[in-house]
């Protein structure tokens, strides 16, 4: 009899213990309500918006029975980690100059070039006669025997390159077809050409392999451009960084003796070798002003028990767009429901799971991050300046634009990476009857746009989640309806709202199978790792020793 009351004791311990809980749908309501309100001013950095949000963060974290998880004060942990952004505007015209032969052609800053506020320290981007150099798609990839450069000396020149991947175009090759990597990416090849010394970096804008027009490069390059305060910015950022629409690209190529798309084609082949632009430069001259604000990530904690230096992170970013451009009824305030009040409402409720929940045995961070809209910067900062080091970081769960409507039967994640943390969570999903839907437009790049990417350049395993379309009530005709309809009338608007309507029944199904993969990694040995073709495997591994 006593055997049995153990064993049944036993069991019972083990079933709380592995229990997943469930989540409230009225509680993530009220938090996106709240976030969202036009009290909250969209949220943007460095605003009264911001100060609110991040009191009601922590005040949340708080009572949901999380610890502070920050920056440390006196040796205590504080709520939130400073995150101080460089605030970048040119100033005044700029004047750029294409010289070939005897034509000397004057550009219209947004028209044939979008040229991007210098981020390299300096106040003043003047240069007279550049050369410059066609560097194919400004690739790098030792792991596919891939060098576009071929020891080519870029001090002094600029480089123009092509947008995406060598075999985008072909849809087979060394990168995936389609699907982008990392290279592809416009991150990587300003950051490459930096590497490089280079003058400057001038990407040839095309719709197709960009998966936007020109008036999204106008829009996002020619405003205010943000950065993390670097030690030392030119390491990342060249004098010059800017986009070149792709018929004026074609005129310089012209100019220069060459045939665009010929050129083009042979820089989709591993011999290519770079190009320069005889005859034909460029001159450039704009000031720009530069300024520090701060901002804050907010950080909550939930300690592990056993090996308190190992950790999960869920992320997700707590900032929107602020106050801006009416729309068409007057509204100036864009609130961000969706756009990531549901993000918010997911880390809280998480936090509050755990926290209710038998403690893990690794530790788990809940990281709110900030300046995600102005480009990834809180999630890069803590990247670069990690509270909990990024070796012993078991895996990050990003979670962005949550539906805030009824279950559905499958998920998605941004991307199509391959990674041990996807398979860990395609089995969580398979006991819970849900499919892995996987990104239907990977060639967009969308795994580079969301805030785990900062962790996964430097090997982290992570992954960007995302609700699925396949809605139980209405199937995929009713959720991809809701999607496209989300898209065109409330993305990046003021309309983008909390509606009362909404039952977050979906979201709270969500947040179990999101729990149930922290929890499983908490409470393991387990270190994920990325696919054997991955370009973030070898600084995966290169870790390892550590742990």
């Amino acid at each position: 009899m006593k055997k049995t009351l153990l064993a049944t004791l036993l069991l019972a311990a083990f079933a709380a213990h592995a229990a997943t809980p469930t989540f409230d749908p009225q509680r993530l309501s009220q938090h996106v309500k709240v976030l969202s309100s036009d009290a909250f001013e969209g949220r943007e950095p460095h605003t009264a918006g911001e100060t609110k949000t991040v009191d009601y963060l922590v005040e949340q974290f708080k009572a949901a029975g999380a610890q502070p998880g920050g920056d440390k004060v006196g040796g205590k942990r504080t709520w939130t980690q400073e995150v101080p952004l460089g605030r970048f505007q040119i100033q005044g015209p700029v004047t750029l100059t294409v010289h070939a032969g005897k034509d000397a052609l004057t550009w219209a800053q947004g028209e044939q070039m979008a040229v991007r506020a210098a981020m390299n320290g300096k106040p003043l981007v003047d240069f007279k006669n550049a050369p410059l150099v066609f560097a194919g798609y400004g690739v790098t990839a030792p792991e596919r025997n891939w060098d576009d450069f071929k020891g080519q000396d870029l001090k002094g020149k600029l480089a123009i390159v092509l947008i995406n991947d060598p075999d985008f175009e072909t849809g087979a090759g060394e990168f995936g077809g389609k699907a982008m990597t990392y290279y592809g990416r416009w991150t990587y090849k300003f950051e490459e050409m930096a590497r490089r010394g280079a003058l400057g970096t001038i990407i040839v804008h095309e719709t197709a392999p960009a998966s936007y027009g020109w008036a999204t490069v106008k829009n996002s390059n020619t405003n205010v451009m943000y950065d993390i305060v670097r030690k030392d910015p030119a390491k990342s950022h060249a004098p010059m960084e800017a986009w070149i629409q792709r018929d004026a690209a074609a005129d310089l190529f012209k100019r220069a003796g060459l045939d665009f798309d010929t050129v083009k084609k042979s820089a989709q082949s591993r011999d290519f070798k770079p190009v320069p632009l005889a005859g034909v430069t460029l001159s450039a001259r704009y000031a720009v002003d530069a300024q520090v604000i701060k901002s804050r990530n907010v950080v909550a904690l939930i300690p592990g028990t056993e090996r308190a230096d190992e950790t999960i992170i869920y992320s997700g970013h707590w900032d929107h767009l602020g106050v801006g451009a009416p729309d068409a009824k007057g509204d100036k305030i864009y609130n961000g429901a969706v756009d990531n009040g549901t993000g918010m409402a997911a880390l809280i409720e998480l936090a509050r799971a755990y926290a209710k929940s038998p403690a893990p045995k690794r530790s788990v961070v809940f990281l709110a991050v900030t300046a995600e809209e102005k480009g990834l910067l809180g999630s890069e900062y803590y990247a670069a300046n990690p509270l909990y080091p990024l070796e012993k970081t078991v895996g990050v769960i990003n979670v962005d634009a949550l539906s805030p409507h009824g279950p559905a039967r499958n998920f998605t994640i941004s991307g199509s990476a391959k990674l041990d943390l996807l398979d860990l969570l395609v089995d969580k999903a398979r006991q819970r009857n849900q499919a892995y839907a996987p990104d239907p437009k990977p060639e967009a790049g969308y795994f580079f746009r969301s805030d785990h990417f900062p962790f996964a350049k430097r090997g982290v395993p992570a992954l960007s989640f995302g609700s699925g379309e396949d809605w139980i009530a209405g199937g995929t005709a009713a959720g991809k309806a809701e999607e496209e309809n989300y898209t065109k009338d409330r993305y990046h608007q003021p309309a983008d709202e909390w509606n009362p309507k909404w039952p977050f029944t979906g979201m709270a199904s969500d947040l179990e199978l999101l729990y149930g993969l922290g929890r499983d990694l908490a409470d393991s040995r387990t270190w994920p790792n990325w696919g054997k073709d991955s370009e973030f495997r070898v600084l995966r591994e290169a870790s390892a020793k550590s742990r």
